[in-house]
């Protein structure tokens, strides 16, 4: 078919469907059912892989449509038509074979939606089948037989109708539903008789989905029809436009700007001549005389000077060529780029210091598009984690520390510094002890007993850190005399609890010389002051 070419496979399908179309005559074993359950299958894929392959060839077209709608618009409507037409076939198809499934095996319209061919009960029947498709009649006229084939034919009508009168005899739309068979006897058979009459469910459903897919090849050949047809009439330069096309728009100050200018959809001839001037928006005929000349070939011209200066800069020219006609004609461009000092930017993620013993995130970016970014510290290291960097590793053992951040990157594969950042290094600040979710202050002592664990608590602090507490002395005079208990881990032991169950309102308890373990070395942190209430 125009613009389709059968795959092996596909070729292969067509093939055992004539097969077993054939064994129909014959009885009905399970490997024939079996044999009709594969074909299906094989038909559903294809039909799945064409759906796939119709809506890349639509996407294409409207991308088409979209660059230039006036030329493409009347090609893209009939595509759009087309794709309804086929779309109103296909549902209609689809709804005859769940009908036709509903009605055969007595399910709901939902489950013979869903339901694999290999599941339903009564594929080998062709009592309702027959009945669904030719309706008791001898010709099949008061079935639903007629009904698809009538459709199909407005179908095909319509859809030539899409395609210019002189291009149709390329279409081959299939779906042929005018055909005479023989039968047993010499007797002609029309199209709907010989498809669903005595027809069993498997072979049905396969029918069914043979149509869908001729349907599909259809629409193929109509719509990559259409899409052949939009350059068909084309000049080859009825619409020329010059392209400046940079290699960046970013230019550092001391190198160069380098741009290709090409005719658009020109080929590969003649040599084009550019004439261009900086700091202008156009290039006009007083002009010509001081303007440089650049010569090409092969339809093209490289654009290349030193980019001095920054900020904003512009340039104009044209390009010279010769039309298919023989004069020399001229087509005018402009452009503008930007010229920037060297810059980088390095933004701490948390806050504008460092800490010792964790992970400090670090966003660097580079403007202009650098091909690498090589960061460095003056201490420690920092590595690379998704987008961000992290410094970590910083020492311990100096005081009033200042990290710098210096960031190297290469553009056209050459290193250039772009900038440097001090931060200063600190120590990760002590957390604040707690029981009962209070640090100092009153509390009772049911709560207490209640909560009878020391924790450690970072407060007023971006960084998400755990500290254990590792150990911690338990002060009271609750029993009249002033007395500690050692306690190891956060939990109270049970002769802490005691004591606290024992206290009465207004007395004092403490935690002194709470040690706790968190990111770095082992640490002692202020301890907790507390009131019976």
């Amino acid at each position: 078919m125009a613009g389709y070419k059968e795959t092996p496979r596909q070729k292969m399908i067509g093939m055992m469907y004539l097969v077993l179309t054939a064994l129909l005559a014959l009885n009905v074993s399970k490997q024939i059912l079996d044999a009709f359950i594969v074909v299906n299958e094989s038909m559903e894929v294809t039909n799945s892989n064409f759906s796939k392959k119709l809506d890349n060839t639509y996407s294409k077209f409207e991308k088409q449509y979209n660059s230039n709608p006036a030329k493409v618009g009347p090609y893209w409507q009939n595509a759009v038509k087309a794709r309804k037409l086929s779309n109103d076939l296909e549902k209609f198809v689809d709804s005859l074979k769940y009908l036709v499934i509903m009605k055969t095996d007595g399910i709901t319209w939902d489950s013979a939606k869903v339901i694999a061919l290999n599941r339903a009960k009564k594929i080998d029947n062709y009592n309702e089948p027959t009945n669904f498709f030719i309706g008791g009649s001898e010709d099949g006229s008061k079935g639903m037989g007629i009904v698809l084939r009538n459709r199909i034919e407005d179908y095909k009508k319509q859809m030539l109708e899409l395609i210019k009168p002189e291009l149709r005899g390329s279409i081959k739309m299939g779906l042929e539903t005018d055909k005479m068979y023989k039968v047993k006897g010499g007797k002609d058979q029309n199209w709907q008789m010989h498809n669903f009459y005595h027809t069993i469910l498997a072979a049905t459903v396969t029918i069914l989905n043979k149509i869908k897919g001729e349907v599909y090849n259809a629409e193929f050949d109509v719509v990559n029809s259409l899409y052949s047809a939009i350059s068909a009439e084309d000049y080859k330069f009825d619409a020329v436009h010059a392209k400046v096309i940079p290699k960046s728009r970013f230019v550092f100050s001391g190198e160069e700007y380098e741009a290709e200018i090409l005719v658009a959809a020109y080929e590969t001839k003649g040599k084009p001549v550019v004439r261009y001037q900086m700091g202008t928006d156009s290039l006009t005929p007083g002009q010509f005389a001081n303007a440089r000349v650049l010569e090409g070939e092969a339809g093209r011209v490289t654009l290349k000077f030193p980019a001095g200066g920054e900020g904003l800069q512009r340039y104009a020219g044209f390009i010279e060529l010769l039309d298919p006609s023989g004069v020399m004609k001229q087509y005018h461009f402009n452009e503008e780029y930007n010229v920037a000092k060297p810059v980088v930017t390095i933004s701490p993620t948390k806050m504008n210091v460092f800490y010792r013993d964790i992970d400090n995130p670090v966003s660097i970016s580079v403007p202009g598009g650098a091909e690498k970014i090589d960061p460095s510290v003056s201490m420690g290291t920092i590595v690379k984690d998704g987008k961000d960097w992290i410094v970590r590793g910083l020492p311990a053992n100096l005081t009033n520390q200042r990290c710098t951040v210096k960031v190297n990157a290469v553009f056209n594969g050459k290193p250039k510094l772009m900038g440097q950042m001090e931060f200063r290094v600190k120590s990760v600040p002590n957390p604040v002890a707690k029981i009962a979710n209070v640090s100092e202050g009153p509390v009772s002592k049911e709560d207490l007993l209640a909560n009878p664990y020391l924790i450690a608590v970072m407060e007023n602090f971006d960084f998400a850190l755990r500290f254990d507490v590792v150990s911690f002395k338990f002060v009271s005079n609750i029993s009249g005399e002033l007395t500690s208990t050692d306690c190891k881990g956060s939990r109270l032991p049970e002769e802490v609890t005691k004591k606290i169950a024992k206290a009465k309102r207004g007395q004092k308890i403490y935690f002194e010389e709470i040690k706790v373990k968190g990111p770095g070395a082992e640490r002692k942190i202020s301890g907790v002051i507390l009131t019976v209430r």
